[in-house]
């Protein structure tokens, strides 16, 4: 019991005091960082403008020699890209080596495993980090890849070329991918840079678009939006988007505690988070900035439905529309539709959401039936495991115990929460070590105490006689169950009669 309050006061302090940065929760992502750390100081040319950047890249490298997160083609831009920033200035010939070890090893066993059905994103990034890692003279690519990488190039034209299709405002826009843009693609002035520059002095939000924003323009809003970001970072290494949403954050955590059956030791700080977001909510007006909704479509909708399910889980009321507005948008269900294998995340989120419907709410049932149908289609992917649980068993069959353990276990298999535009977002303190610690010890006191209420149960029955049929009377109303004397009954019957007469 000490090490538990130990452990809930410490993670408290961690997650909710008013003095925590949030920023420092969302996981850096290695390719960003790298297009930082390849600034050059405007002051000193030969010098990188965020040195810290550079050194996060040499102390991250994971022990195989890859960048960003294994086993999938996520890591092989974010390896390059960190490959790339090292041999410009010149330092870790070390870390570039093994990173050319691990790209030569697996890059053609990664590529091949996603049978020619390459994202977007990757079609986008990839070729470019090729070209960039060749240009700096690293021979990246390995004999016999030639038919796989030339459908890649070939897949980037076409999405370069279909830049004005009907769906494409739903993904990042092709600024948002500055710094890989090809030649091919055109030029792109100063002009039509800054005509995209967002008010906080980003591009899109991007920390890579807006490090090569810089580099081709000087803008000092570019310049003071990145120092401003490394600054609040404090270690190096730079999130997928910046700002991020710390209401978004706090209701990850929230769900997160949730899941791992440590809501009791949190209630009052979880109840404190869900109120703000209820009081946002109710402030909030209807249409949001139409720019922001188009491009983070995935983002707003793995936001409202989270905040959706929580907030009505917890009685407050709340309506269906608040996230099933995108129903009301054929081309972003569309979007949905054709790039579902991106979004598997925000659909699950979608999907447990509709699982508070009262009657007659159809949109609720609508989106159900919707997202339903899209996460069948993924259950050959990297989230199968967690997919097929939330579909076989309905939310009222489960017990709450057992979907504690299964959170436990499956800590591991699905720490993202949606793709961001070269990495997945993530956020490091859902998977802290001491939480899922906090989490199994708050298990095992828990296991161990409906250990002795059952040997106490147990105990009782063995004290009934061997009657066949057994008559429990409640209250004095008369005979209220009776059951064969099989013992499982009355174990059953037993657990239900001390909840309702404490004492007897």
């Amino acid at each position: 019991m000490e090490s538990i309050k130990d452990l809930v006061s410490e993670k408290k302090e961690e997650m909710f005091s008013p003095a925590v940065n949030l920023c420092s929760f969302v996981s850096s992502s290695a390719y960003d960082t790298a297009w930082l750390a390849l600034i050059p100081d405007p002051a000193r040319p030969g010098q990188p403008l965020f040195r810290q950047c550079l050194e996060w890249i040499m102390e991250e490298q994971k022990e195989e020699g890859f960048w960003g997160e294994g086993g999938s083609i996520e890591c092989l831009p974010a390896s390059l890209a960190c490959m790339v920033a090292l041999q410009t200035w010149e330092v870790g010939p070390c870390n570039v080596g093994r990173g050319l070890a691990f790209v030569h090893a697996n890059v053609e066993k990664l590529l091949r495993e996603e049978d020619g059905a390459f994202p977007r994103w990757f079609c986008i990034v990839f070729p470019a980090m090729v070209e960039l890692a060749q240009a700096k003279g690293l021979n990246v690519l390995p004999d016999g890849l030639t038919d796989v990488v030339a459908s890649i190039f070939h897949q980037r034209e076409r999405f370069l070329e279909m830049e004005a299709s009907s769906c494409e405002a739903y993904h990042p826009p092709l600024l948002a991918y500055l710094e890989a843009l090809p030649p091919s693609y055109g030029h792109i002035g100063h002009e039509i840079i800054l005509q995209n520059q967002n008010k906080d002095g980003s591009l899109f939000q991007s920390p890579s678009a807006t490090a090569h924003a810089f580099m081709v323009t000087g803008n000092e809003g570019f310049k003071l939006y990145l120092e401003s970001m490394v600054q609040r970072c404090g270690h190096g290494g730079v999130p997928p988007f910046y700002p991020v949403d710390e209401e978004l954050i706090k209701l990850s955590i929230v769900d997160r505690l949730e899941r791992l059956g440590l809501s009791e030791h949190f209630s009052e700080e979880i109840e404190d988070v869900l109120f703000h977001v209820y009081m946002n909510w109710t402030v909030q007006e209807e249409e949001e900035d139409k720019k922001e909704r188009s491009t983070l479509v995935p983002i707003h909708l793995y936001k409202d439905s989270l905040a959706f399910r929580l907030l009505r889980m917890h009685g407050y009321r709340v309506s269906p529309r608040r996230f099933c507005w995108f129903l009301q948008h054929e081309d972003i269900t569309s979007y949905i539709e054709e790039n579902y294998n991106c979004l598997l995340s925000t659909l699950l989120n979608v999907y447990r959401a509709t699982e508070v419907t009262f009657l007659g709410e159809n949109e609720l049932e609508e989106a159900r039936s919707f997202s339903r149908t899209l996460l069948e289609r993924g259950l050959t992917m990297k989230m199968r495991r967690i997919i097929e649980h939330q579909l076989a068993l309905p939310w009222l069959a489960r017990l709450d115990h057992l979907e504690h353990r299964d959170s436990i276990e499956g800590s591991k298999s699905n720490d993202y929460l949606w793709m961001g535009k070269a990495c997945h977002y993530r956020i490091s303190c859902l998977n802290d070590d001491k939480l899922l610690q906090l989490a199994m010890e708050n298990y095992t006191l828990r296991q161990s105490i409906f250990k002795n209420e059952l040997e106490e149960v147990t105990r009782y029955i063995e004290t009934l006689d061997d009657n066949h049929i057994s008559k429990v009377v409640i209250g004095g109303t008369g005979p209220l169950v009776s059951w064969p004397s099989p013992p499982y009954l009355g174990l059953a019957f037993k657990s239900l009669f001390a909840r309702l007469v404490p004492g007897k």
